[in-house]
């Protein structure tokens, strides 16, 4: 089979796509033949090596996490699942055309398999933030860098529990924004005096990693309600840094209800093939995303 790997850790340009052997599920596991791969900043993260102090990997690895495509085998112990299954969910080395899943949930009606692998890693890691830096209903969230897939996600998951929502983001994503609901304002000189003309802030998250904790926490004036995915330094502000999966299997399953429901909608702004996995990195690490980058094979 086909899949992209990495044999050293650096740029976009490590990335190749090789001849691979098929991986099989094990127990607890399902595989796939993929039809989409989700594109996450944590792919790029892994293939610059910046989380081999925490969580090693071995080279030559395969990249991504997200996945959407058809069950052709399923492992023992696993019930509730067949071949044939459209499925999306979460595993490993998903740019290929086949992928062991160790989460997954069925397709909702009417999604595409596109579509579909924007969700899973971005609907867990905002159903996460949005616990952890406990906002409630009645309350306001600030979302700094809130045009892409996991501020598409925490958006439009805090609106529909009765949380209202300012969001940042480039000029061209503005109409973006307030057509999820948001009070919107760019980034850029006085954007701290911009959100507050929006509203009182009661706590934020920063998805960018834009060296935006000091204003963050200046604007909900407690630092314990700031959390950021994106810069690691954010504890030397007080804030803190999120980046422990939660429990992806339950996310999913909030994930299909809230689109079942029609609450949750996140497009996907360009796709590219396997071929072109390195310029998806270097597009997802320019940011300015509206929605989510997919990898089709």
């Amino acid at each position: 089979m086909k899949r992209v790997s990495f044999a050293e850790f650096g740029g976009p340009d490590v990335l190749h796509l090789v001849d691979a052997e098929e991986p099989h599920a094990g127990p607890g596991q399902i595989r796939v033949a993929v039809r989409a791969a989700g594109v996450n900043p944590v792919d790029w993260r892994i293939r610059e090596g910046q989380f081999q102090k925490v969580r090693p990997i071995e080279l030559p690895a395969g990249v991504g996490q997200d996945a959407a495509g058809v069950v052709d085998e399923v492992g023992e112990g696993v019930d509730g699942v067949k071949v044939g299954d459209r499925v999306f969910g979460r595993g490993s080395s998903t740019y290929a055309e086949f992928a062991v899943l160790s989460a997954w949930a069925r397709m909702p009606e009417g999604l595409t398999f596109e579509e579909a692998a924007g969700y899973p890693s971005v609907v867990e890691t905002a159903l996460r933030i949005i616990h952890e830096v406990g906002v409630q209903s009645g309350q306001t969230l600030l979302v700094s860098g809130a045009s892409g897939g996991v501020g598409s996600a925490v958006l439009q998951i805090a609106r529909d529990r009765g949380i209202a929502v300012i969001g940042t983001a480039g000029a061209a994503n503005q109409d973006y924004l307030r057509s999820l609901g948001a009070g919107a304002t760019t980034y850029g000189e006085g954007w701290v005096e911009r959100v507050r003309q929006l509203g009182q802030v009661d706590a934020a998250l920063d998805l960018a990693g834009s060296g935006v904790i000091r204003e963050l926490v200046e604007l909900t004036g407690d630092p314990r309600k700031v959390i950021s995915i994106a810069d690691l330094g954010a504890p030397e502000l007080g804030a803190r840094y999120s980046g422990v999966t939660g429990n992806v299997p339950e996310a999913l399953v909030e994930a299909v209800g809230l689109i079942s429901r029609g609450k949750l909608h996140i497009p996907v702004e360009k796709s590219y093939t396997l071929a072109e996995a390195a310029a998806a990195h270097i597009d997802s690490q320019a940011g300015h995303t509206r929605g989510r980058r997919i990898v089709v094979v």
